[in-house]
C-alpha cells in the first residue's frame, strides 16, 4: 500500500487522528515507518523493534519495547502483554510522546500529563499489579547506572534501595513506616512527580525520527 496523501484513500486516518492527536500527514509518515519496521507485514513484533540500532544502546530498551506490547497503553481498559501489534496500537503508543498543543485548555493539558505519567508508571510496573515495588524500581535503576561500567551489582542495589527509601520519605510521609513496602501506587506516583515538567520533556528521539519536531 503506497503512501497516499488523501484522507479519502485512508479514511481510517480520521479516526486515528481523533484518537491520537496526530495530523493526517504525521500519521502517513508514521505509517511508512511502521511498514519499514515490520518489513511490510501487517503486524509488528518485538524482534522488529529490537533491530533498531538507535534503541540497542538504550539502558531501558526492554521497558521501551514492552511498552508497545502492553494493553494498558492503548487507551482502553486492557491488561497483559500481546505478542504483536497493528498500526493503530503502534500509533497510540507513539502518541504518548507528543508534546501538548499550545491551544489546549488547562483540563486537556492535565489529562495529557496524567496519560504521560500513567505510561511511565506502566513501564516501571513490570508485573502489572498496580504498584511499583522495590524490586521493580531497583531493576530500572540498576539498568541505568550499569551503563557506566564502574559500579558493582551490589553497589547498584544499594543506590536503588537508598533512592527508594528517599522516595518513600518524601512522597509518603503521611503513611505508616512499613506501608511503602507494599509499593507505590499510581496516585502516589503522581504526587511524587508533582511540579515536574514532564509534558515537554517526555519526547524521544526514537525510530530515527524526532517526534517533538513531528508533532508541533
Amino acid at each position: 500500500m503506497g503512501a497516499l496523501q488523501s484522507t479519502s484513500a485512508h479514511p481510517e486516518y480520521v479516526d486515528l487522528a481523533e484518537k491520537t492527536g496526530f495530523s493526517y500527514e504525521q500519521i502517513r509518515v508514521l505509517h511508512e515507518r511502521f511498514k519499514q519496521l515490520s518489513h511490510h507485514e501487517e503486524t509488528l513484533r518485538r524482534d522488529h523493534l529490537n533491530e533498531i540500532p538507535d534503541l540497542a544502546c538504550n539502558p531501558i530498551r526492554a521497558q521501551i519495547v514492552e511498552a508497545f506490547f502492553d494493553r494498558r497503553n492503548y487507551h482502553q481498559n486492557g491488561e497483559g502483554p500481546v505478542q504483536e501489534i497493528g498500526f493503530e496500537e503502534f500509533l497510540v503508543v507513539m502518541s504518548h510522546f507528543r508534546p501538548p498543543s499550545h491551544h489546549m485548555t488547562e483540563e486537556q493539558r492535565e489529562n495529557v500529563r496524567r496519560e504521560k505519567l500513567k505510561f511511565l508508571f506502566n513501564m516501571h510496573d513490570t508485573d502489572n499489579d498496580g504498584t511499583i515495588t522495590l524490586e521493580e524500581y531497583r531493576h530500572v535503576v540498576e539498568e541505568l547506572i550499569s551503563q557506566s561500567g564502574t559500579l558493582e551489582k551490589e553497589t547498584a542495589k544499594s543506590i536503588a534501595d537508598a533512592a527508594m527509601l528517599e522516595v518513600a520519605s518524601i512522597s509518603m510521609g503521611h503513611m505508616e513506616p512499613d506501608e511503602f513496602y507494599e509499593g507505590i501506587t499510581f496516585e502516589h506516583f503522581i504526587k511524587l512527580l508533582h511540579g515536574f515538567e514532564i509534558e515537554s520533556k517526555m519526547n524521544i528521539f526514537f525510530l530515527n525520527m524526532d517526534t517533538s519536531t513531528l508533532c508541533k
